[in-house]
Formats: C-alpha cells, sequence, structure tokens
C-alpha cells in the first residue's frame, strides 16, 4: 500500500482533527486491544491476528491507524475492502474508536469517505451495522448514508443473534453533500 496521509477537521467545524495513516505491523496489538475492548466487543466480528497483518499487505484492502488529538495520538483504526473493486463498491469493513464522543469517529468517517471517493474511485461506499449499535447507526444516518435493508438474525452475540443493517452512500450522494458544505474537499 503507498504511503497515503490524510488530515482534516470537519467543514463545521465540530468534529475532532484527525489523520488517517497505513496501519504498521507495529500497530497490530493496539488494533486488537481496541477490538477486545470489552466497551467495543458487543458491536464487532473481532479478527484474528493473521486477519489484521494479511489486511495491512493486501492490495484490496487499506487498513488505517487513527490519530487525533492535539499529538496526533492513534485513537482508533479502520478499514476499507474492495479498493481495487471493477464494481467500484467499497466496504467499510471496520470502523473502531478508542475515546467515544470525542468527535473522531465523525471526523475519520468523512476523511475514509473522501479516500473512497476521491481516492480510490468507488461509486458506492457500503457498510453493516448491528442494530444494538445506536450510537454507530446515528453517526452513518447523520453522514448520509441510505438504510438499504436489513439481514434478519445474521450474527451471534452473546444473547442471541443480532440484525446487520446495510448502508450505503453513491457518489451522486456524496457530490451533492460536498456541495452543501457537508463533506471535505479533495
Amino acid at each position: 500500500m503507498t504511503a497515503a496521509n490524510f488530515a482534516a477537521s470537519s467543514p463545521d467545524r465540530t468534529t475532532a482533527r484527525v489523520r488517517l495513516r497505513p496501519t504498521m505491523t507495529s500497530d497490530i496489538e493496539f488494533v486488537l486491544s481496541l477490538e477486545r475492548d470489552p466497551e467495543n466487543l458487543a458491536f464487532i466480528t473481532p479478527w484474528e491476528r493473521t486477519q489484521h497483518e494479511a489486511a495491512i499487505r493486501f492490495p484490496d484492502f487499506r487498513h488505517f491507524v487513527i490519530e487525533g488529538g492535539p499529538e496526533l495520538d492513534a485513537v482508533g483504526f479502520l478499514i476499507l475492502i474492495g479498493c481495487r473493486s471493477q464494481n467500484q463498491s467499497l466496504e467499510l469493513k471496520r470502523m473502531v474508536v478508542q475515546a467515544k464522543g470525542a468527535g473522531f469517529g465523525r471526523a475519520a468517517l468523512r476523511v475514509a469517505k473522501r479516500v473512497a471517493f476521491d481516492d480510490l474511485g468507488a461509486h458506492r461506499l457500503w457498510l453493516d451495522v448491528k442494530s444494538r449499535n445506536s450510537r454507530a447507526k446515528a453517526l452513518y444516518d447523520s453522514e448520509g448514508f441510505v438504510v438499504e435493508g436489513q439481514l434478519r438474525d445474521a450474527v451471534k452475540v452473546a444473547d442471541g443473534f443480532d440484525t446487520l443493517i446495510v448502508m450505503s452512500m453513491l457518489r451522486p450522494e456524496f457530490s451533492g453533500r460536498r456541495e452543501l458544505g457537508l463533506e471535505l474537499r479533495g
């Protein structure tokens, strides 16, 4: 993966400043610690170390560490899949942020959208979110993602099953939001 360094703050200045940098092997322990954190575990299906290591090397993936705050400390990570898709359809596979409520997730999502549409030429950026993850669902709603449907009881969780909500944003929707000043400029 070519080194990519993206820095941005929100157009409306209400979210934190973040930078995405490619994940290195030395970052894997940090990534795994976020996935294992009980505060996050209920909302994701954690990967094994080898899956993250492969994602760092595989050209179809972009695995980023989210850096934020005054010192640009590591505050989370995100993974894009389908970066070489002939269908120009990328998946936001995972986004985990350590400090909830500080604006890092929103800022990182805005940078990820810019990377997907401007840098990787996506026509469609999609994701799925567990129905019980109301905080993430509200973020995706507010950032212009549209619900496409549900995969009922698609994932096993500690107390039974959870439904996945599939959401997406298309390039024309992203461009329209950009014209309204709701998205980052490239």
